[in-house]
């Protein structure tokens, strides 16, 4: 991957989304340390407008709320869902549950789906930009040797699928535009640490932000519609 800069105009702007997350929130602060944009602005149930990815509608006011700031050159969805009090990853299928996997694809698909419905348009027709979402290495039909966790698994392969074809569209508009998925590999935040094993790498978000922002630096046109991890190596479906 070789590595291709943007300069960065004065109404030139990157976009967090789930920016109250582990690894959002470090995003957030390392592009804002960075100083490569006009604004960094982060987006979360709890920014001001809100974004709520079950809610259309707040995606709509935001996407309308940027466009008033200026052109997104950087979107980074920090988006997703494993695990909460009631819902915990199936190890087997006895454990499928129609209301936990409408919850992941809600949130892991759905939402990111309609992040691309409203923000790729955003985004400058002939200018390099890119729109990241964070998807799971777990995500991959072609690297799933150990089964179980059906519903995150297949909500972030289902995500995968989306941005493939939304980055095929988005090359009609905008051939210098760059959709891709991203694995950010195992973080300590609050969705991995009940997951966390011995002899596992696992990063810190400062470090996890670092290393994907690193890989996002690299990235070129003739990358959108691809599936990398942290390390920016190509990972299969």
């Amino acid at each position: 991957m070789q590595t291709s800069q943007s300069s960065a105009s004065e109404n030139s702007l990157a976009v967090v989304i789930g920016a109250n997350g582990g690894v959002g929130s470090a995003l957030l602060a390392e592009l804002r340390r960075e100083n490569l944009y006009a604004q960094v602005i982060g987006l979360s149930r709890q920014s001001t407008p809100a974004l709520d990815l079950l809610n259309e509608s707040s995606i709509i006011e935001c996407a309308r709320y940027l466009a008033g700031l200026g052109i997104p050159r950087l979107v980074i969805d920090a988006t997703g869902f494993l695990h909460n009090g009631a819902l915990e990853p199936e190890k087997s299928w006895r454990q499928l549950s129609p209301e936990h996997m409408a919850k992941a694809f809600a949130v892991n698909a759905i939402g990111p789906a309609l992040l691309m419905k409203h923000f790729l348009p955003l985004m400058p027709h002939r200018e390099r930009a890119v729109f990241v979402t964070l998807s799971a290495k777990v995500g991959s039909i072609g690297d799933n040797h150990l089964g179980g966790w059906y519903s995150y698994r297949a909500s972030k392969a289902a995500l995968n699928q989306i941005v493939r074809t939304a980055a095929i569209e988005l090359r009609r508009s905008a051939p210098n535009a760059i959709c891709v998925a991203l694995h950010p590999g195992t973080v300590d935040t609050r969705l991995s640490a009940p997951f966390a094993k011995a002899g596992l790498e696992i990063q810190t978000p400062a470090v996890a932000a670092r290393c994907l922002l690193e890989v996002i630096a690299k990235l070129d046109s003739s990358h959108s519609g691809q599936f990398f991890d942290y390390r920016g190596d190509s990972l299969p479906w």
